[in-house]
């Protein structure tokens, strides 16, 4: 009791949180700024066929390592870790600088991702630490406000560091963030650390990284390589088998990387069921929402991302709400309204036509968006308040291991089903104009000066064949809503304590 009573005393809360945020904003805002310099990048260093790599390789590195870093963060406690990840991800941001081709690129956004790893859910887990119960489900609100002012702040830094400095600083600018982060952290975060050997799981740990880098390589590549090849299958067959050494493994290690047990939890397994589903819902929406806003509403880009934007800030504003509402009405009322709010969002999606307008878009992205800051938030308290500290990391990590399953298993499956629907809309159409349409053809839709070009057949006919496409994609966004509420009713009534 007097070590507790000794740590809170030199636990700075407001700084550490402070130093968290940093933390946590510079992860959050390094998709949205590498998204906005990307054509710059590919301008400069070529390699346009590699393109989709550049974030497939850090999305990769970051799913394989989460885990293992939320483990090992329970064993020797969350600075250390912290701090390893967010090192490495300062030395891969460096790196990326000074790439020189698009291959140096992609392996140096490989070494980020594998610091990434350990940011957001270590960031998030020392909150659950430091706080309690009722603390703890208002802060997440502060958190989620990171990613609504990154996806804000990121495409708008990242556009005037390209067009009037250089794109290397987009990587560069991550430098002081980390380094103001390590200094709060080291100087207002103290743990408390049980000092005892440790059995460290490594043929765990290299069997997990095996199976989900055999996975994603399949979930990302399978489009290109073909879903039926030799080297899917083969990979397939290579996840399969180190899965279940995996499993075997984990129920005879003494400290294993992924502690079964937590699953057992009802309020746990359901949220990170939950995740999934809702982490192929958002991939969904962010991915194809521009295009639509674009190619058939024929709006700007600026336009188009404000679509997107709108999502940004209904999270964060849920999510405040959900802090209050954990405590008034509980995890249980709380999760099913945003589960509701994610089917009227979606339902605004499947009714979009040329016609609704980019506020109508707008409006679905933005309940959408106050569906995800509701159940997320009320997930991550209370999986971090039915576990002890020992298993409080890897709980954590868990859950937003899940949601990026869910994201990559989205962007194959529904970019799987656009493209076949597209295909087959246009095959059936190009027989009667006598000029034959493909799914490539669609980007012409995109630039306004192209697309003026065109005969307005085609045009009419490329539109209508989009429309039908994502109206097919939003339509399993939907059942995704659906089967994510109907997740939630699980959840136990019984708050916990």
């Amino acid at each position: 009791m007097e070590e507790k009573a000794l740590q809170k005393k030199k636990t700075n809360k407001p700084l550490v949180l402070a130093s968290v945020m940093l933390a946590m904003f510079m992860g959050a805002v390094e998709a949205t700024i590498v998204s906005t310099a990307m054509p710059a990048i590919v301008a400069d260093l070529g390699g346009f066929t590699l393109y989709s790599w550049v974030f497939s390789s850090y999305l990769l590195m970051n799913s394989v390592t989460v885990l293992i870093y939320g483990k090992l963060s329970d064993l020797f406690g969350r600075k250390p870790i912290l701090f390893f990840g967010i090192i490495v991800f300062l030395i891969g941001s460096i790196l990326c600088g000074f790439a020189n081709s698009m291959k140096t690129l992609i392996i140096f956004r490989l070494i980020q991702g594998f610091g990434a790893g350990a940011v957001t859910p270590i960031a998030t887990t020392i909150v659950g630490d430091i706080y309690t119960k009722e603390e703890r489900a208002k802060i997440q609100g502060y958190l989620s406000s990171v990613w609504g002012i990154s996806a804000i702040l990121g495409p708008a830094i990242g556009g005037l560091l390209v067009q009037y400095v250089n794109w290397h600083y987009v990587f560069w600018i991550n430098i002081p963030l980390g380094i103001l982060s390590i200094v709060g952290l080291m100087l207002f975060l103290h743990e408390n650390v049980e000092k005892k050997q440790h059995q460290i799981d490594y043929l765990g740990a290299l069997l997990l990284t095996i199976s989900i880098s055999s996975l994603m390589y399949v979930l990302v590549e399978g489009g290109h390589i073909g879903w039926k090849s030799p080297v899917s299958i083969g990979l397939l067959f290579l996840f399969l088998i180190s899965l279940l050494l995996f499993i075997f493994q984990e129920s005879r290690a003494v400290e294993p990387v992924m502690p079964f047990f937590i699953w057992k939890e009802r309020s746990i397994f359901i949220a990170n069921v939950t995740s999934l589903t809702t982490g192929i819902m958002l991939i969904g929406l962010s991915t194809f929402l521009p295009t639509f806003v674009q190619g058939v509403m024929e709006q700007t880009a600026i336009v188009a991302g404000f679509t997107l934007t709108a999502m940004s800030i209904g999270w964060p504003i849920a999510s405040t709400i959900a802090g209050r509402m954990l405590i008034s009405v509980g995890y249980r009322t709380t999760s099913i309204i945003g589960g509701v709010a994610l089917i009227v969002g979606s339902i605004a999606f499947v009714t979009l036509s040329a016609d609704t307008g980019p506020i109508w878009a707008a409006l679905g992205s933005f309940l959408v968006g106050v569906g995800m800051g509701l159940t997320s938030t009320a997930f991550i308290v209370s999986i971090q308040s039915t576990v002890s500290w020992q298993q409080r990391g890897i709980a954590t990590a868990s859950n937003m291991f899940m949601r990026n399953l869910g994201n990559t298993i989205g962007a194959a499956l529904l970019g799987g089903i656009l493209n076949a629907k597209l295909q087959s809309f246009l095959h059936v159409s190009s027989e009667h104009i006598g000029r034959k349409l493909t799914v490539d053809s669609t980007n012409l839709l995109l630039k306004a000066n192209e697309r003026n070009k065109l005969p307005s057949t085609v045009v009419h006919i490329l539109q209508n064949g989009l429309t039908v496409s994502l109206h097919t994609v939003y339509f399993v966004v939907l059942l995704f809503a659906v089967i994510s509420l109907i997740m939630i009713l699980f959840i136990p009534k019984k708050e916990l304590e």
